[in-house]
């Protein structure tokens, strides 16, 4: 669907059928288990009644916001008349789904009750529905009636500062969410319910069309996609995976292991030290603290889950294991024997996944005896945030590995692309230049704000690269940077401010509290440390360079760079890949759809002329590679 008509007939059905159930003369019961997402939640809302199961898996929400569209089958009419609008807000402007029981403290559904017995129950709730008849419709919920924040001025000042939240929240890329406030400020205590849906209709078609929503339907199709994969051609099958290993139980170890138990597999972590391993558990604990605290699980939960990890300084449990993840020191010699003395304490067919960021896999391998049991499995960090997993395939790595440990990944909730062995494999591959080129850029005398300012709110990146840098540590960036220009040459050139930085041992970014910013001790960011720029030999900050041409040389050597990692060095399969990539790795906006359909709508023209002015100004980093030369000249697209 692309035109706004399209929109109109397909949802005017849908409305009438809706409008059929509410106006039924006789109670309509709805029952829910599982998940009543979007259309699902604007269809019992139609109903009278609401009874729901208490499984973990029922959610009821109206995600719509997600795909750049408004819930268009009246849920912004219906849901306020139901909740408030407060409560409404909350769930369709921020796209949330909530479970059963605070979908009876909303007043969203009215009773909940075990799954085993919701048939019955609902069957019970009809026949007293029956007696007690349909429910008085109303326009503002019976418990809102007469409440100071249904006055108007009261109203108004909500509506208002919903507006500038979401607004700052969004940075103007979104325009679904303000389209939402806006239609449940119009409709809400309306009484002709067909002029209200009409309004939702208008407001729906209106973001419908835009290729905002276009975009993120298509990453929303992208990471559906990876749930049908197994990782290899044929038909391979994966090994069964219950109980896995780490190595090295600091903070990322922790993080695996967290992610692993979280969804029902037994973690053996084993460290050097007591130290190490009481670390990760805490790690873990702490990730599960906070889920009770929110009270997404209980005690008993919390208790269940930490019982599937358990540690300690030897191997003891590793010949049981079905994989084990290795995530020590970024150190190949080290690694390499690891890996060996690690392969000859577990069964035959256990799996060994090294989580390196920058070292080569295929050489890694050669520590193991059988090195087609040996892949990469590179997890981002934060482990229980970032949903991106590398599939790193080795030269001799197996299907069967491959395969085992993409589906591992899919189990631990995360979202695998299978990888080619290769500097940085692919994400780290195309980020660097990146974050090298904003070192230029304050080398060229723009101020950090402004750079930050102009890739995070203008352009759409969830931080901007000075803060990523601090985030990441900028020690790690500097040794990550030369390894890359030992392989990569003249596309990685390293500023003078950056070996000026690598002589500051104390300023390492967020973790020794002071960067390109500085931080409290909790690690909140606060303001620039001005005194960067004389202990870097800069003057004061111009701020000379335009917007575009800022963006752009951070942005396009990233398409230059993942042209030459598709096309010409294949270490992905597909744009798909690089774009799933890019959005759940890095964060890039997903409102322009990931970094190669954004490429799309420029132009590999308009691209390549633009690295040709780039590099005759600033040097070799900018040249476009042989395939997007040519992609320029036979007018290609990547999709």
């Amino acid at each position: 669907m692309k035109k706004a008509e399209d929109y109109r007939v397909a949802i005017g059905k849908a409305h009438e059928i809706f409008a059929r159930i509410e106006d039924m003369k006789i109670p309509v019961v709805a029952a829910i288990h599982g998940a009543c997402m979007g259309g699902g939640c604007e269809l019992i809302l139609a109903c009278d009644y609401r009874i729901a199961s208490d499984d973990a898996a029922t959610k009821i929400g109206l995600p719509e916001v997600k795909l750049g569209i408004i819930p268009g089958f009246g849920g912004c009419v219906r849901m306020p008349r139901a909740l408030g609008y407060q409560a409404a807000l909350d769930i369709i402007v921020q796209g949330k789904a909530v479970d059963s029981r605070k979908a009876e403290k909303l007043g969203l559904v009215d009773k909940v009750v075990h799954h085993s017995i919701l048939e019955a129950k609902a069957l019970e709730m009809a026949k007293d529905a029956a007696l007690k008849g349909k429910r008085v419709k109303r326009f503002q919920p019976k418990g809102v009636m007469g409440n100071a924040m249904e006055m108007a001025p009261a109203r108004a000042f909500i509506f208002s500062k919903w507006k500038e939240g979401t607004a700052k929240q969004t940075g103007g890329h979104y325009p679904a969410p303000l389209k939402a406030i806006e239609v449940i400020e119009k409709t809400y205590g309306m009484s002709d319910r067909a002029r209200a849906l009409e309004i939702e209709l208008a407001g729906f078609c209106e973001v419908a069309v835009t290729d905002v929503s276009k975009n993120l339907i298509n990453v929303f199709y992208l990471m559906e996609s990876v749930k049908k994969k197994t990782g290899v051609a044929g038909d391979v099958k994966a090994l069964p995976v219950k109980s896995i290993g780490v190595l090295g139980a600091g903070t990322m170890g922790g993080g695996i292991a967290y992610v692993a138990a979280d969804r029902g597999i037994e973690v053996r972590m084993k460290d050097i030290s007591h130290a190490a391993i009481a670390l990760g558990l805490r790690h873990a604990g702490e990730l599960w603290g906070k889920l009770v605290k929110r009270k997404k699980i209980d005690r008993y939960e919390l208790g269940r889950k930490m019982n599937l990890v358990s540690g300690g300084l030897d191997y003891a449990g590793f010949g049981q294991l079905d994989v084990v993840v290795e995530a020590i020191v970024e150190d190949m010699g080290i690694k390499k024997k690891v890996i060996g003395e690690t392969a000859g304490k577990c069964k035959p067919s256990c799996i060994i996944a090294t989580n390196t960021s920058s070292l080569s896999v295929t050489e890694m391998a050669k520590g193991h005896p059988h090195p087609e049991n040996f892949v990469g499995m590179h997890f981002f960090n934060p482990v229980h945030k970032m949903p991106l997993v590398e599939v790193i395939r080795g030269e001799k790595s197996s299907d069967v590995a491959v395969a085992t440990v993409f589906d591992l990944a899919k189990k631990m909730g995360k979202l695998p692309v299978v990888v080619k062995d290769g500097p940085g494999f692919l994400v780290n591959r195309i980020l660097v230049p990146y974050l090298i080129e904003a070192a230029w850029l304050l080398q060229d005398g723009m101020s950090i704000e402004t750079v930050d300012r102009r890739y995070k709110k203008e352009f759409g990146m969830p931080m901007g690269p000075f803060t990523l840098m601090d985030e990441i540590g900028i020690d790690v960036c500097i040794k990550v940077s030369k390894i890359f220009h030992e392989s990569l040459g003249d596309r990685i050139m390293i500023p003078p401010v950056m070996k000026k930085l690598s002589e500051n041992k104390e300023r390492l970014g967020k973790k020794s509290k002071k960067g390109f910013y500085l931080y409290d001790d909790k690690g909140k960011q606060l303001e620039i440390d001005q005194t960067i720029y004389s202990e870097l030999g800069l003057g004061q900050p111009s701020d000379r360079l335009s917007a575009d041409e800022t963006v752009r040389r951070g942005i396009f050597p990233m398409v230059n760079e993942a042209a030459m990692a598709l096309i010409e060095e294949k270490i992905v399969e597909t744009a798909d890949e690089v774009d799933l990539a890019m959005i759940t790795g890095t964060g890039f906006p997903p409102f322009r759809g990931g970094l190669l359909r954004y490429a799309d709508t420029i132009g590999a023209k308009v691209i390549c002329d633009e690295l040709e002015v780039l590099a005759s100004k600033y040097g070799a980093r900018f040249k476009p590679c042989t395939s997007l030369n040519h992609m320029a000249k036979s007018e290609k697209r990547f999709y």
